[in-house]
């Protein structure tokens, strides 16, 4: 039998089998391609139905943890600062680490308010209690300070337990929300905490601000009643407070702050109660000056007007004031200088300082309006009066 030549056989071959252009075999394999990304298409949105939620869950608990982090690292650097403060300034003789780390745990439990009569005064006891409590373990951990170095230090570890507590309560929702992986709970910690991670800042900020005993933004009021009163005879009131006796536009104006120049708020209910009872109740106006929070957009430094006690805080001195005001039926308004909550607790902004002169524009005008040729004010600067002097 003959053998077939090799391209006699390919050319049989090539006659028999039929012709695939090169748009037929590109044709082909694109149809493959969109048929398996059709297919993952499907199995994407299948997955995200049935697993979307923890998918998000995750994104969320990721981001949560990274600003735990950072919580951490800003607590104990405000723990650092308080422990250094102490051995610098207060010069202890043992290591006041641990009397720190006993403080920055401390809690206060509010009265029972079931039956709510008298309820201010307890809360105004447990208040003073506490103040006291603070003050005496300040002073055990640094011997060697004065009282105005001891109002600071007291500040500065009241800043270093606020970023202790916030730490640890978005921490408790972290783990919590982690171990019963509850979208619910991760959701609303991670959409709280750019303000929470605001306010962690701004008490990071407050902390080299009170060790160091610089002026802060919720000083403007203490700060206002200083330069009303620089260069008069100051007097102290109850509790924690001075007041110098001014003449303005014709009235007597008497002006009360809290003592500085140590981080200190004074009692200004108990001062403005004092007052209106020595003067019994003969008091044309009174005008309270404070720190005020901006909302987004509004200038840091606006100076604005309203009426009202002007005073933050639990409540208890504004229930104070209150209540002398009505006795006597005295008129009362306020002047706000407004700035952001880092602004408040940070050192003293240029913006705030630069309103100071401002607002006492305004209580000249204030007075001038409201009150007549001879009568006797009241000017509260209410605020932190940490760096402002009598």
């Amino acid at each position: 039998m003959s053998l077939i030549p090799a391209s006699a056989l390919m050319q049989l071959l090539s006659a028999n089998l039929p012709t695939v252009s090169k748009s037929q075999l590109l044709g082909t394999g694109g149809d493959a391609i969109t048929q398996i990304l059709s297919l993952l298409t499907y199995v994407f949105f299948i997955v995200l139905i049935f697993y979307g939620q923890r998918i998000q869950m995750y994104v969320m608990i990721r981001e949560v943890e990274s600003s735990l982090h950072k919580l951490k690292y800003i607590k104990e650097e405000g723990r650092k600062v308080a422990i250094e403060a102490i051995k610098e300034i207060g010069k202890p003789t043992t290591d006041p680490t641990a009397r720190v780390d006993r403080y920055l745990e401390y809690f206060t439990i509010g009265p029972q308010s079931m039956d709510p009569a008298g309820v201010v005064y307890k809360l105004d006891h447990i208040l003073d209690v506490r103040d006291e409590r603070l003050k005496d373990e300040v002073k055990m951990m640094a011997p060697s300070s004065d009282e105005i170095q001891i109002n600071n230090l007291e500040n500065t570890l009241e800043a270093a337990m606020a970023l202790n507590f916030i730490y640890k309560v978005i921490r408790h929702y972290y783990i919590l929300g982690k171990k019963t992986l509850s979208l619910y709970v991760i959701m609303q910690i991670q959409m709280i905490l750019p303000m929470v991670m605001k306010e962690a800042e701004a008490y990071a900020s407050a902390l080299k601000a009170f060790s160091f005993g610089q002026p802060i933004g919720d000083g403007v009021g203490p700060l206002i009643a200083a330069k009303l009163m620089h260069g008069y005879e100051v007097r102290k009131l109850p509790k924690d407070c001075v007041m110098a006796t001014v003449p303005i536009e014709g009235r007597t104006c008497l002006i009360i702050k809290a003592t500085g120049p140590g981080g200190n708020v004074g009692k200004p209910g108990d001062a403005v109660e004092a007052v209106i009872e020595e003067n019994e109740g003969k008091i044309g106006n009174v005008i309270m000056i404070d720190a005020g929070l901006k909302l987004e957009g509004e200038d840091v430094g606006e100076v604005i007007e309203g009426i009202g006690s002007a005073i933050g805080g639990p409540g208890v001195d504004a229930f104070k004031i209150e209540e002398k005001l009505t006795k006597y039926k005295i008129p009362i308004n306020a002047i706000i200088i407004k700035e952001d909550i880092g602004d408040a607790v940070s050192p003293m902004r240029k913006e705030i300082n630069d309103a100071v002169d401002k607002a006492i524009e305004r209580v000249r005008s204030v007075i001038l309006e409201r009150t007549k040729e001879g009568d006797k004010v009241i000017i509260v600067g209410v605020g932190n009066s940490i760096g402002v002097g009598q």
